[in-house]
């Protein structure tokens, strides 16, 4: 009953703001392609990946049934009508590079609210939930990269899309969970708080932190404390002397 009860108070996102979101995915896959100089049969993979790539991999792991990318009857003509869009128009296209930002943070802000509360809903512990609802948001660009054969984006250092979708499907299932907030005004909260990360870090230049060696930073520390202060009164003691 706990679950039927959820399942009707979680986010009800619109068929169409559904579908916008993937078309926004599919333009950033596209655009990618057409920059890269992809025949057509590229430009239209890039599109699906970026698109449905990481719906794809959330409902497999789910087994929840065929993916919604496949059952719904909207998802790929829509998909490869924005493929052809951007083979034929990605320089005009790309002149939107803001809105496009703009629209690709909502987007993942949007993809980490489905996979998150899917995977609530098929009763998943929170770090499994944690870890779809991330998946969810950025499947498509690692699928992408992979096509690429290229380092895949979001492990190296760069804006928030990872962290930020990380950060929303913690606080989704933080909040949701032993807090108990209401699964509605907390998914909005979690869309505004991703997209705000992922459009904040573009522009004011943020990168996900890099690994750090804590033992090798402190030692350095250690040793400048120790050799380089006192040398540099010494060396103002001298110069007062003088």
């Amino acid at each position: 009953m706990s679950t039927l009860a959820a399942a009707a108070e979680t986010l009800r996102i619109p068929a169409a703001v559904d579908l916008a979101a993937i078309v926004v995915g599919a333009l950033t896959g596209g655009l990618l392609a057409a920059r890269e100089g992809f025949a057509v049969s590229g430009v239209l993979l890039l599109a699906v990946s970026g698109g449905l790539g990481g719906g794809l991999i959330r409902d497999v792991l789910l087994a929840s049934g065929p993916p919604v990318a496949l059952t719904n009857r909207a998802y790929l003509p829509a998909v490869a009508i924005t493929a052809m869009v951007t083979f034929y128009f990605s320089g005009w296209l790309s002149k939107l590079t803001g809105l496009l930002v703009v629209l690709d943070a909502v987007t993942l802000g949007l993809f980490t609210v489905i996979g998150a509360q899917k995977a609530q809903l098929a009763g998943l512990p929170s770090a499994s939930v944690v870890f779809i609802g991330t998946l969810t948001a950025v499947g498509g660009a690692v699928i992408r990269d992979v096509l690429l054969a290229q380092r895949a984006d979001i492990v190296q250092p760069g804006p928030y899309n990872a962290v930020a979708a990380l950060l929303g499907a913690t606080a989704l299932t933080v909040l949701a969970g032993p807090l108990g907030l209401a699964p509605i005004p907390v998914a909005l909260v979690v869309i505004g708080l991703v997209a705000t990360l992922r459009v904040l870090s573009v522009w004011r230049g943020w990168e996900a932190p890099v690994a750090v060696d804590l033992p090798d930073r402190a030692r350095r520390r250690l040793g400048r404390d120790r050799s380089g202060r006192p040398d540099g009164r010494r060396r103002t003691l001298r110069r007062r002397v003088r």
